[in-house]
């Protein structure tokens, strides 16, 4: 009897510290001008109660909006969307100090870096005023080499107004093959999918498919499911999400599905889109008018089902992000100033505010990292 007890209690307390471990570092991107930010700030995440901590802030770029995290946790990659001398930066990580140090940053070679994407070989930025994407190689201490590659995306589409005069290339994102990258592109109304060398020196990317989507819809950030199978692209201008099956380099469409009520007549500007780590749902936030995010059932064949629609309860949702352990959903808005925390029913997709939240000029980029 004792040593059943005794096995038990062991039990209990191993599984009680295991529970007190599920913490990460919150690394977030933001825009420091006109003042309101000072840069790349990490936050300690308690993914068990959804209480945080600030650890530090990096300070060494201008409009570090979008980030990524090396695979091996050592080094962040952020865009720097500086006026006149647009960028994309290196910085060290010290991922159990929660700290960035920085180590250079090179010119993109053309204007507006929006998002940024890094593996071991190479990191990407794609450059919404240009209509391009900048290559970089990555040198052996982690720092960027000079600009190896940028590829210019040439096109427009049919509304001018909502900015289709020109190309303006919006997301990079890597295929779950990591064979190839896509970029999704609002100001032409296309997805690229580019082959992916990474071992050349010169030609690292090369065109492999373009997949045209609907005239004047603007598509703006395309995810994957965990399984590799199925891409979710959320277009900026209707709020469409489009279903596409992937397979070697090939997007096949399946279905469209709306993000707001029929009777909607406001601006949609659709912003971010993910699925959740268990890969039974997905969801999409609009700003504009709409400032909501929306839950989608992903069925077998990888067609969504509406689940809800709620408020982010506040302006400019840019970016979401969910934790690893998919308890927990981080909205960060740009207008308003801050990180609303939703819990996540693993069940039903649904979302509920815990009533916390972070206050940060202008988030724009919200990304977790292990403690170590």
């Amino acid at each position: 009897m004792k040593k059943i007890l005794s096995l038990l209690l062991l039990s209990f307390f191993t599984t009680q510290g295991f529970a007190q471990k599920k913490e990460y570092n919150l690394i977030i991107g933001t825009y420091t001008s006109p003042g309101k930010s000072e840069g790349i700030y990490i936050y300690n995440f308690d993914a068990n109660t959804a209480e945080f901590k600030f650890k530090s802030v990096a300070k060494d770029v201008t409009n570090p909006s979008y980030l990524a995290v090396s695979k091996n946790n050592k080094l962040v990659y952020s865009v720097a969307e500086a006026p006149g001398n647009s960028a994309a930066a290196a910085f060290n990580f010290d991922g159990l100090k929660g700290e960035l140090s920085f180590i250079n940053k090179q010119a993109t070679g053309s204007p507006g870096p929006c998002f940024v994407l890094a593996d071991e070989k190479h990191t990407f930025t794609a450059n919404y005023g240009g209509g391009s994407i900048s290559v970089f190689g990555i040198e052996a201490n982690g720092a960027l080499s000079p600009l190896k590659q940028l590829i210019q995306h040439t096109g427009k589409s049919i509304d001018p107004k909502k900015r289709q005069e020109s190309a303006h290339a919006h997301q990079v994102q890597f295929t779950p093959d990591r064979k190839y990258v896509t970029c999704s592109d609002l100001g032409e109304d296309q997805i690229y999918i580019y082959n992916y060398n990474p071992t050349a020196t010169k030609e690292v990317l090369t065109i492999n498919q373009v997949v045209k989507t609907t005239p004047g819809s603007g598509p703006r950030h395309l995810t994957f499911s965990p399984n590799g199978k199925y891409a979710y692209l959320a277009h900026e201008f209707n709020g469409i999400i489009t279903v596409f099956t992937y397979n070697n380099g090939t997007l096949n469409k399946i279905q469209d599905i709306g993000t707001t009520n029929k009777d909607f007549s406001g601006r949609v500007d659709a912003a971010d889109i993910h699925v959740s780590p268990d890969g039974k749902f997905l969801y999409e936030t609009n700003r504009g008018d709409a400032n909501t995010i929306s839950a989608f059932s992903i069925q077998p064949n990888g067609k969504l089902t509406f689940v809800s629609t709620i408020s982010t309860l506040g302006k400019g949702p840019r970016n979401f992000t969910i934790d690893p352990t998919g308890k927990y959903l981080l909205v960060g808005h740009q207008y308003t100033n801050d990180i609303i925390i939703f819990e996540r029913n693993k069940k039903t997709g649904t979302l509920k505010d815990t009533g916390k939240s972070i206050e940060l000029g202008a988030p724009v980029c919200l990304v977790f990292a292990p403690i170590k």
